[in-house]
This record gives structure tokens, sequence and C-alpha cells, in this order.
């Protein structure tokens, strides 16, 4: 059995015993724990009652997080012509349309987000095989695919977040980082869980929030009070 370190140790042992703690709570205990010795994302993953292979119970949406993510967003733009300028003058790092999609075949993705106007679309569904499984295949649903390219680079860089339901109906996500005043980590977790509850299908029967666990990358999970998390 591996050994455990005495700063995991005494991080598990901060934990133990703490569940269903409120937002505010749940952020202090996590910023007070945590010693890695970089600036650690803090996630959020969300149980939710729903069974994403049934299209009336599938999840998807986007959140434009009050504070950002304070991650660096690579952003890829497939255009042509005005639209891949406007593209570039927004802020995009990648611009292209064939040679893009080659780069993209021969395995080169540096990219952490990809957007595309209409026209485009023949040549990305070509990648799908390649951008879906890194959920990355643009889509007019959160936005990506668009004619508005410039507001969608700028949402990308400023802290847009993308969410959708994986196998087991969990949404996973980064919602700032360990840096960040507890006050806007709250403020940010809130808008993602406010968002994650006005996507809620059609097709969902009984409790859609079952869930919801908060931890840095490093660091132990706790649960968040789901009542407390949706409360405005």
């Amino acid at each position: 059995m591996a050994k455990i370190g005495k700063r995991t140790r005494a991080a598990r042992e901060a934990f133990a015993g703490k569940e269903d703690l409120t937002v505010e709570e749940a952020v202090s205990l996590i910023k007070a724990n945590a010693t890695a010795k970089f600036d650690e994302t803090i996630e959020i993953a969300m149980n939710l009652g729903v069974d994403p292979r049934h299209a009336d119970q599938m999840v998807r949406g986007v959140v434009g997080l009050p504070n950002g993510t304070g991650k660096t967003m690579r952003v890829a733009v497939f255009a042509r012509g005005a639209k891949a300028e406007e593209a570039e003058k927004a802020g995009a790092d990648i611009v292209g349309a064939e040679d893009l999609m080659e780069t993209v075949q021969s395995g080169k993705i540096d990219f952490d987000r990809c957007i595309a106007t209409p026209d485009m679309m023949p040549i990305v569904g070509r990648l799908g095989k390649v951008l879906g499984p890194r959920n990355l295949m643009p889509n007019p649903k959160v936005g990506t695919v668009t004619m508005d390219v410039a507001d969608a680079v700028k949402a990308a860089k400023g802290g847009e977040v993308q969410f959708k339901a994986e196998k087991g109906g969990v949404v996973h996500a980064g919602v700032g980082k360990l840096s960040f005043d507890e006050a806007k980590l709250v403020e940010n977790i809130r808008a993602f869980v406010g968002a994650v509850s006005k996507a809620k299908p059609t097709g969902s029967k009984g409790t859609y929030m079952k869930k919801i666990n908060l931890s840095s990358t490093m660091g132990p999970g706790v649960s968040v009070a789901v009542e407390n998390a949706t409360a405005e």
C-alpha cells in the first residue's frame, strides 16, 4: 500500500466528518487545507438524476463565470475571409479552414475551445472523432457555431465555461483558482450551479440535483448542501 504523506494525511483529517456544508464553509475549508505548490483549480462535481444516454435527459450548457476561471484559454476558430479577420482581432489564438483541419487531423490540438462559423461545419464535421471525445466539437447549443465569432472568442477568453453530463449523470468543471478571494469563488460556484439548474432537461424525473462536491486539484473533496448551493 502506498504511503500517505503528512500533508495528505493532515488534509484528510481536516475534512473528516464534514459534509453537506454551505458553499462558504466548503470554500473556506478547501482554501485553508490546500498545500500544493501551484495555484490549484477549485473543481465542482455534480451528481444529477439523469441518464445522458437518453436525448431528453442530456444536460448541456454554458455559463459565464462572474469572476472568470483564472485559466488562460486558447481558442481556435474555423472561419474564412472577413470572419477570420474578425476572430483574429478578437484575440483568437488559431484561425483557419482546411489548413486548420489538416493540423487537427495530424493530432496537433493546441487549443481549449473550438469555434466555427456555420459554413465551416462541413469541414469541422470531418473532425468529429477527434474533437468529440475531447468535448471540443463546435455546437450551436453552447454558442460555438456562430457568425458572431468576435463575441464567442471574447466570451471564451473571459471565463465562459461549458458543461455536459458525462456517463452516470455527472457534471464536472473548474470554477476558479485557489488564489481567488473566497467571495469570488462562492459567486462563481453559485453561478455555475444556477446554470446547471436552469439546464434541467424535460426528461428528468425525481430529484434532479442529488449531490454537489467541491475540491481543489490535489485536495480531498467535501459535499455541499444542495439547498444551500441553489439558494439565491
